[in-house]
């Protein structure tokens, strides 16, 4: 067996109610890592690109990666991988917590969902069995509901990722949810949908059991030696959280505000994670194996807004129901982020959504009979009531929102295309192109449409150095050559992460590529070195391209949308910046070996890849 590995896939066949389990070789483990390197892997080997997302033919695969539970730090993450009824194409989510470390003491590293159950089921897989229960009872609850009622019937220290009404509804954006009241989610692109699609309710999973490392002193001793600069460099992200980067990215140029049209919002520090700490803060919530402890557990304990003790807003969720609705009510985020995670749905996607019907109704497009409430910018009653009709599916959210903005613009049109924020069906965190130009080609070319996390770039142009792939100091953030490049080899390193499942906020804080391949080594005693590690990613990331050319996609698909390509803040700390994807795309497709025209990897590049049987030409 190799080290950090159980070397063993669950496979649930929903259909005919067959467990089986799998071995997988040391060669799969060393080619294609874990994480979401083994749902690509799975994807393009068994799922049609021309499925129904929301069929039998499509397959949801739960997977952990090497690192898990073997000592490494800041590697308690999980990835769910599927094709996504949002966008069409790769569905790829990871989720923090405590789940996909115990489900790795169960001694599976991936568990296949595929066919469909004929009724509402849940799995309860543990070290020494699996089970497939029945579900009826919990279909209707919500995450945090039946996270508890899971947890109930099964074992007092099962950890459960569960789906929420929304989900059961067809909302196509929802996520996969675990550790209860802390509402840690795989919550992009519809990961959750797809299960729910199959009818599965939840997973609980409980073990004991630990995966071997080959030199465990080595890995302990080198642990040490990262712990302290981890500490210190994430010393803010500690302190504040996610939501720390609120007043800082409002004062660059980063994050959205009034769907993506304003530079500044006065309202920045009022919905910061500054104030969070302050007021709200009950603790710090850490995932398996974190020593930086970004989460909050939080509470708004008086009020309208009056909340349980869970998880607190991040500062993707403060932007998106925040910033980009014009709202600086952070109590009625908080609600707001609660509703989300009880329905199961994602917040971004919502928020993103919210802010385009607002601007729908500012611009005459939709009238306030349409949505059944007085849309406007600030109003956090009215969000939260498009909240409740997304989640319910009902009304304009369940009608027109349910699917993303991309749809929505589709059903609305008379011109609303040209603010319909998203990148092939998914909407962006909040991270703007114009204030840090490289994550233009990062959402043009991201393998699940508009994420900053498949390159994390603009840390690059901000902060970080990357000495393993040539880069010493940050880089301009305005200037566009070279950024093409930079993305490029970023997204390599982010891949390794998610099939690593090591958290990203570490890997430029001291868990670097060269630690990364290091730890690989002492693991599973593979001679690993930075070179292979580059690789590794380079291979992942051109098999996601390869899956989503299958689904459809071709060149012309990676693009920005007009508010984020053409559209000039005119205030603020990127005024008249916008990202330049003539100069930066023809860049990263001669770095990459693709085809300009047709957007495909190279058949010289995929046998350098050792990926040939997928040509796709």
């Amino acid at each position: 067996m190799t080290g950090g590995y159980n070397n063993k896939f669950l496979r649930v066949d929903l259909t005919n109610r067959k467990i089986t389990e799998e071995a997988i070789s040391d060669e799969m483990c060393r080619k294609y890592i874990g994480g979401s390197g083994f749902g690509i892997k799975i994807l393009m080997d068994e799922v049609p690109a021309d499925c129904d997302p929301l069929g039998p033919d499509n397959k949801v695969i739960f997977a952990i990666g090497p690192f898990t539970n073997t000592g490494a730090i800041e590697a308690g993450k999980h990835e769910v991988s599927c094709k996504s009824p949002q966008t069409g194409i790769l569905a790829e989510s990871d989720c923090g917590g405590t789940w996909g470390a115990m489900m790795k003491r169960t001694g599976y590293d991936a568990i296949i969902l595929e066919g469909c159950a004929d009724k509402p089921c849940y799995l309860w897989v543990t070290d020494t069995g699996v089970e497939i229960r029945d579900a009826a009872h919990l279909w209707g609850k919500d995450t945090i509901e039946c996270d508890a009622a899971v947890v109930a019937e099964t074992h007092e220290k099962a950890v459960v990722s569960t789906v929420g009404p929304a989900a059961e509804k067809g909302v196509l954006y929802c996520g996969v949810f675990c550790d209860g009241s802390e509402s840690r989610s795989a919550g992009r692109a519809g990961c959750g949908t797809v299960m729910a699609s199959k009818n599965v309710k939840a997973i609980a999973v409980y073990g004991k059991k630990k995966p071997e490392v080959h030199d465990r002193e080595k890995l302990m001793a080198s642990v040490r030696e990262v712990t302290k600069t981890v500490i210190e460099k994430a010393a803010g992200l500690s302190k504040f959280g996610t939501g720390g980067g609120m007043i800082g990215g409002e004062k660059v140029g980063n994050i959205p505000i009034k769907n993506w049209s304003l530079g500044n919002f006065a309202g920045a520090e009022k919905i910061s994670g500054q104030v969070e700490t302050e007021k709200y803060l009950i603790k710090q919530y850490r995932c398996a194996s974190c020593i930086i402890g970004c989460g909050r557990t939080s509470q708004v304990k008086e009020g309208k807004y009056a909340s349980i003790v869970g998880a607190g807003p991040e500062y993707e969720t403060l932007g998106l129901l925040g910033s980009n609705l014009m709202i600086d009510d952070m109590e009625a985020i908080h609600w707001a982020n609660e509703l989300c995670n009880r329905y199961g749905i994602d917040t971004m996607t919502t928020g993103t959504a919210i802010g385009f019907a607002m601007e729908c109704y500012e611009k005459g497009l939709v009238t306030k009979e349409d949505l059944g409430v007085d849309l406007k910018w600030g109003d956090a009653e009215a969000m939260i009531e498009m909240i409740h009709q997304i989640g319910q599916k009902r009304g304009f959210g369940g009608e027109v929102l349910y699917a993303g903005v991309k749809r929505a613009a589709e059903i609305i049109g008379q011109g609303s295309e040209e603010f319909a924020v998203h990148v092939k069906g998914l909407e962006p965190a909040c991270h703007d192109p114009r204030g840090f130009v490289s994550i233009g080609v990062g959402y043009a070319t991201s393998n699940r449409g508009a994420c900053h996390l498949q390159a994390l770039s603009h840390i690059m142009e901000k902060e970080a150095a990357m000495p393993e792939i040539g880069y010493d100091a940050p880089l301009d953030r305005f200037v566009q050559e070279g950024k093409g490049e930079m993305v490029a080899k970023m997204q390599h390193i982010m891949t390794m992460c998610d099939s690593l499942k090591l958290c990203k906020f570490a890997i430029s804080r001291g868990i670097y590529p060269r630690v990364c391949a290091e730890w690989l080594q002492y693991i599973t005693g593979w001679d690993y070195t930075v070179d292979e590690f580059l690789l590794a990613g380079e291979r992942l990331y051109n098999l996601k391209r390869l899956f989503n050319l299958r689904c459809g996609i071709t060149a012309a698909d990676d693009n920005l949308p007009p508010r984020l390509a053409s559209w000039k803040r005119g205030t603020g700390g990127s005024p008249d910046s916008l990202p330049d994807l003539s100069i930066q795309l023809p860049e990263y497709y001669k770095f990459r070996d693709w085809d300009p025209q047709t957007g495909a990897p190279s058949l010289k590049k995929l046998q350098e890849l050792d990926i040939a049987e997928y040509y796709f030409g």
